[in-house]
């Protein structure tokens, strides 16, 4: 029996879906797969996903990460555009310097890319709902000269819209943002505008849609939730805010030794999970400093089982 001056014992809950999803994956194999096929260096324009350790081990096997193409030099190397997507610039430039370009953008962004194509062509202003500065937004908006596209970050944004012709106007949204967020904003702008057209598919992937519900499921059952993920990471982010929309303190870390034990202090049951680009060795090695910090067991929740996977660019196939 327990004596009352022993600690409760500390559980660990683990949250499932978490880490990578297929487009990661895919861009994370394509840099790998160029560097055997064509050895070292294989130049990324901008961080190949959002996360801290896999853009230094990729670098460590030869990676190069610039932020546009001009640091990429006439050598005939291959250089590869993120998953995040880039702007119709970008490829062109690559085209006119005859640079060897892989596009390892994922394919539920290019998807967002081709409908807001498809609503430019026909005559529609478009509104983006997304983070201003996000690679994904620069690349979406990118794909269409400007002032085609508006982009849409809050419901204050969304209320004080006022279109060209409202009965031409659709929107597209960013793929890794708040599932809850997003309905709002949509929610609202349909109200203001009934013509508005959407995606027949919602654009939020099937990744952030699955850890944010699983977050959703596993939050209620914490007292404190640690996301693992960087800090530029969107999808990371929104893991975060939705715990504590739940109601439960949250916490985000790129790597273990970052975990706060104040966090933890007088907690019984810690739920972990980790953002889309964020790799399972680092979860592995926060339930490790949780058990060195008290956890007696480790419990993985159902969830939704991901059978996802995206053909490698061509190039690489």
């Amino acid at each position: 029996m327990a004596q009352p001056s022993e600690k409760p014992a500390l559980k660990v809950l683990l949250c499932s879906p978490r880490g990578f999803c297929a487009g990661v994956v895919r861009a994370i194999e394509s840099v790998e797969r160029a560097l055997t096929l064509y050895g070292p260096p294989v130049y990324v324009r901008h961080e190949i996903v959002h996360n801290r350790y896999v853009v230094e081990s990729l670098r460590a096997k030869g990676a190069i990460f610039v932020e546009e193409l001009d640091e990429v030099p006439d050598t005939g190397a291959p250089v590869i555009f993120s998953a995040h997507g880039v702007p119709r610039s970008v490829p062109e430039e690559a085209t006119r310097r005859k640079l060897f370009a892989l596009d390892a953008t994922c394919p539920l962004v290019t998807k967002v890319h081709r409908e807001a194509e498809i609503h430019h062509r026909r005559g529609r202003q478009i509104v983006l709902i997304g983070h201003a500065g996000h690679p994904e937004v620069i690349g979406t908006m990118g794909q269409l000269p400007a002032g085609a596209v508006t982009l849409i970050e809050t419901l204050a944004d969304a209320e004080s819209f006022g279109p060209r012709d409202a009965k031409e106007l659709a929107y597209v949204t960013q793929t890794t943002l708040s599932v809850d967020d997003a309905a709002r904003i949509v929610t609202a702008l349909k109200a203001k505008f009934p013509a508005i057209r959407g995606p027949k598919k919602d654009d939020i992937c099937y990744a952030t849609q699955n850890r944010q519900d699983a977050v959703k499921f596993m939050a209620p059952k914490c007292d404190v939730v640690i996301v693992v993920g960087s800090p530029n990471s969107s999808n990371s982010n929104r893991l975060r805010e939705v715990a504590r929309t739940m109601g439960t303190d949250a916490y985000m870390v790129d790597r273990a030794d970052q975990l706060d034990p104040v966090w933890i202090a007088g907690k019984t049951r810690v739920g972990v999970t980790a953002g889309a680009s964020a790799p399972e060795i680092l979860v592995q090695d926060v339930i490790e400093r949780l058990r060195q910090m008290g956890a007696r067991t480790v419990k993985k929740l159902p969830g939704t089982e991901e059978m996802v996977r995206f053909p490698m660019p061509r190039g690489l196939a």
